[in-house]
């Protein structure tokens, strides 16, 4: 009842409906969900003013799955060094809508996100790896032509996923797909048996399985490692992280073998 009352209260002072109530269910308008949408923002962003204020700075960094490491420890490091905040690893499986809804400053993605204010930059490509089941006779090969993997059913992680049928060319296309919402899922079924997969080869130290062995590929396309944030919220820090994480990639080419 006091919430009831504090929402009618707030619809009188606005002058509109917030709430579309029956004797059995209660349904935000989409005047409603407008107002959450935006009242979340600002008050995320109250959240922040006020740490900042304290001195408790903060970078909130996204990410969907498998970071590689020790790139991303040493990024990580640098920008602390260099700022004087802590930055913190939040991990997302639908990195994009978090980024929209200012969950998170900045993201790590495997695929690009799009949004009218997001910005992004390619850090860098590494090779990708086939996952299949310790149970499946391809666990024993030494390394897997990238076309031989597409006459197998892939097993594709649709949310934050990198591997989608348009990689291949036409006529070595997967015949057959089975689609998942997220990285557990997606290296549960492959552990399963129900299909074999494709990851980026830092993943098959960070999210090792005992259901699933990790093989080479040979002519697989690379993947793509996004950083991506909202112009409109851009400030010292993303910028600070942006330039720790170009210096550490310059660093890394630049070190001798």
């Amino acid at each position: 009842p006091a919430l009831t009352r504090t929402i009618q209260q707030l619809e009188r002072i606005l002058d509109v409906t917030l709430i579309d109530r029956t004797s059995r269910s209660v349904e935000l308008t989409q005047t409603g969900r407008a107002f959450r949408d935006r009242a979340q923002a600002l008050l995320r962003d109250l959240d922040l003013a006020t740490a900042e204020a304290r001195g408790q700075r903060e970078l909130r960094i996204g990410f969907s799955w498998a970071l590689p490491d020790p790139w991303v420890s040493e990024v990580i490091a640098a920008f602390e060094e260099a700022s004087g905040a802590m930055a913190r690893l939040t991990r997302r499986d639908d990195i994009s809508a978090s980024l929209e809804r200012n969950d998170i400053d900045i993201a790590l993605s495997r695929r690009p996100l799009a949004g009218e204010h997001t910005a992004s930059q390619t850090l860098f490509e590494e090779p990708r790896v086939a996952a299949v089941s310790s149970r499946s006779p391809l666990a024993d090969y030494e390394q897997i032509d990238w076309n031989e993997l597409s006459q197998h059913r892939i097993i594709i992680n649709t949310t934050s996923g990198n591997t989608r049928p348009d990689l291949w060319d036409q006529q070595h296309r997967p015949r057959e797909v089975l689609e998942c919402d997220n990285y557990d899922e997606w290296i549960t079924l492959v552990a399963a048996d129900k299909g074999v997969g494709a990851t980026p080869r830092s993943a098959s130290s960070a999210y090792s399985h005992a259901g699933v062995v990790f093989v080479p590929l040979a002519d697989a396309p690379l993947v793509p490692l996004y950083l991506a944030w909202i112009t409109q919220r851009s400030n010292a820090l993303v910028r600070q992280f942006i330039e720790a994480a170009a210096m550490q990639i310059l660093t890394s080419l630049t070190d001798p073998p």
